[in-house]
């Protein structure tokens, strides 16, 4: 709907107002600490608990495939090469997921009934995908008893998307005892899959929507090798561009842009940029070798990268220089000493990861006098400027009570927000791939997949395809394509999700589900509190629609007070919102001093004359001529409107009608006549 539209609506249907306003970019996790949190009885050998490690468990080298059994990766990032012979269980799987992703629904039928008798054989990757679809309904009714046992089976086996589902099933129940353990070992994964030197870049989903309409602009900069300007950067790389080519190993590496990742194209460009000149590809060139990421693991190689990348003033590379002498790879032997002095120069050039090395070492007392309290300070730092493993750093304290008091609800947040960035968040980059591609039935399913283990971004996504979409999103029920209502009611389910969340849109639209009674029953006053929750978010519309409801006594008390004070927070929120809100205002004033007259009655049945009146302005007034009728229409309102007012003013001349207020005293500019 264009913007010209809704503002003509706004005044026909308010609570359709403002949703261009919404803000898509990813959700702030502010951290707010005082003295009180903060205790002075640390226990005095942290070593002892098993959930301490210095800079990585023993997991440190296992690659993603490991760190993901099960992960769909052989589907969408096919390894190059040689590949080795899998399994009869795990080929078999494979082909099940395979035709779960097809168009054809007896296709996508027989994979999920592949699945559930892989699932019944022990086969951990099947229980797990079974248990997503009886949590998420899909290919069989919606059993959510059925979802966690499967999970539970799953993740018993080492399934970590399962423990993803599970963690975030405990945390909606409030059960953060449970959720910490699971997410805890979740972020532990995840950290284990970071780079040692540098940050890795934060690829946050990205949202197909910013509120009611294609998030177009997002999705441009996502198209990776079918865009423009990505061709551009390639053809200037293949002609010897130092620059273009390390951007374009940068985004084969991390899979950026909407790309594939693809380690050995990555290693093939960096390699190319270094001949170059380039010395960014050097640091990444030591991660490559540290990793054995496109290339068999070598330590010693990944120092002397590294080490060159240090000399054109990459400080970054101090943090992989220090990270080796602690663990004593590619060097002669463990050096605490250097160590910290590669991370307080990291640190000193404002590198966080440094400040996030100090950290641990002072927490664990490698190589200097333990403090905790300082130890905590430098990964308030990191954090704050974003740094992954500082949060998690900061979880741990928080979950076993060491410098700061145990908070286990802060500490599952945490966590939480860690364990999203793990190697089974690739879902939502292949979920994009196969969005931009038109293929909006596998986005639908990769997404759901991400949604049952608590990514609110794909929960939002996917609750919009179904809207958006319909029977294009190949959402299949028990017997075949979900019917207007089912996809109304998964959407519905999804939106509150993510309104749980803190996803303002999500809670505005859960208002507005049960205000016009789509895909569940009519309830004013629940649409009353999804709106109050959407306001709590600084929403605009949300005020707007409450004051809508105040001044018409829907599911909220009519208090005209209340709505005047509602839509001037509106206006406060957003300046786009001066019209309808003046509008509104105007409104009230008129309701307020003319209570019994025509106006009000003509202004209450502006909602129910709404779908008449559209038809109406589409196919008499927009034809050529009527124009003209539609003019004089509004002469003959005004002069009604001027021979009411000018007979009210003849009645208070002779005493017989109290004046009424003026429209200023409800804070309404007086309208020039």
């Amino acid at each position: 709907m264009g913007r010209a539209k809704w503002l003509f609506l706004s005044l026909i249907i308010p609570l359709s107002l403002l949703t261009h306003s919404f803000s898509v970019g990813a959700r702030h996790f502010v951290l707010v600490l005082s003295q009180e949190d903060f205790k002075d009885d640390p226990p005095a050998d942290p070593d002892s608990a098993a959930e301490w490690d210095e800079f990585g468990g023993s997991d440190d080298h296992k690659s993603e495939d490991d760190l993901d059994p099960g992960s769909w990766r052989p589907l969408f990032e096919p390894p190059s090469g040689d590949i080795p012979p899998l399994a009869d269980s795990d080929a078999a799987y494979y082909t099940a997921i395979h035709k779960l992703m097809s168009t054809d629904p007896a296709v996508i039928y027989d994979g999920a009934n592949d699945i559930a008798a892989a699932a019944k054989t022990g086969h951990a990757a099947s229980q797990s995908v079974l248990g997503f679809l009886w949590g998420m309904g899909l290919l069989r009714e919606r059993n959510k008893a059925k979802a966690f046992l499967y999970h539970h089976f799953a993740s018993e086996s080492g399934n970590m998307q399962s423990r993803m589902a599970l963690a975030y099933t405990y945390t909606r129940q409030d059960m953060f005892e449970k959720a910490v353990k699971l997410y805890a070992e979740l972020a532990e994964v995840a950290v284990n899959s970071f780079l040692i030197s540098k940050d890795s870049p934060v690829i946050e989903p990205v949202r197909l929507h910013n509120g009611a309409e294609e998030n177009k602009e997002a999705l441009r900069k996502s198209k990776g090798e079918e865009d423009e300007d990505f061709q551009i950067l390639e053809y200037q790389a293949q002609k010897g561009n130092a620059a273009a080519m390390y951007k374009v190993g940068l985004f084969y590496y991390f899979g950026l842009r909407g790309l594939r990742r693809d380690h050995s194209k990555a290693l093939s460009w960096f390699l190319k940029a270094v001949e170059k000149g380039e010395p960014r590809s050097m640091e990444l060139l030591g991660e490559i070798y540290a990793r054995g990421a496109g290339v068999e693991r070598n330590y010693t190689k990944a120092f002397e990268w590294l080490k060159l990348a240090s000399r054109h003033h990459l400080y970054s590379a101090y943090n992989g220089m220090g990270y080796l002498y602690v663990k004593g790879y590619g060097v002669d032997k463990k050096n605490y000493t250097k160590a910290k002095e590669y991370f307080e120069k990291a640190a000193e050039n404002e590198e966080v990861g440094g400040h996030y090395n100090l950290g641990v070492m002072y927490l664990k007392g490698i190589g200097v006098k333990r403090d905790v309290k300082l130890a905590c300070k430098y990964f308030v730092v990191a954090a704050n400027h974003g740094q992954p493993k500082a949060f998690y750093q900061l979880a741990k304290i928080f979950h076993i009570g060491v410098g700061f008091k145990k908070n286990i609800p802060l500490a599952t947040a945490l966590y939480k927000l860690v364990a999203e960035r793990g190697p089974w968040s690739s879902l939502s980059r292949w979920a994009l791939e196969s969005y931009l591609k038109g293929d909006v039935g596998k986005a639908f399913m990769l997404y759901s997949r991400m949604a049952e283990m608590g990514y609110e971004v794909a929960q939002s996504n996917a609750a919009w395809i179904l809207d958006k979409y319909g029977e294009r999103s190949m959402c299949m029920g028990e017997s075949g394509f979900c019917t207007d209502a089912e996809r109304h009611q998964r959407a519905h389910s999804l939106w509150w999700q993510a309104s749980e969340q803190g996803n303002e849109h999500a809670a505005l639209l859960i208002g507005d589900a049960y205000y016009y009674g789509r895909g569940t029953a009519r309830d004013y006053e629940r649409a009353a509190e999804a709106y109050m929750h959407a306001k709590s978010q600084s929403n605009a519309q949300a005020m707007f629609n409450l004051g809508y409801m105040h001044e018409h006594g829907q599911g909220l008390p009519s208090d005209l007070h209340l709505a005047k004070r509602y839509y001037d927070e509106a206006l406060e929120h957003d300046p786009a919102a001066k019209l309808p809100v003046t509008l509104a205002l105007s409104s009230l004033w008129v309701r307020k001093n003319y209570a019994d007259s025509f106006l009000v009655n003509v202004i209450d049945s502006l909602p129910e004359l709404y779908p008449k009146l559209e038809a109406w302005v589409e196919n008499v007034l927009l034809e050529e001529g009527n124009a003209t009728i539609l003019t004089l229409f509004a002469c003959l309102l005004t002069v009604l409107y001027l021979r009411e007012r000018q007979r009210r003013q003849a009645a208070d001349a002779a005493g017989d009608v109290p004046q009424p207020n003026r429209p200023n005293e409800l804070g309404v500019p007086a309208a020039p006549i």
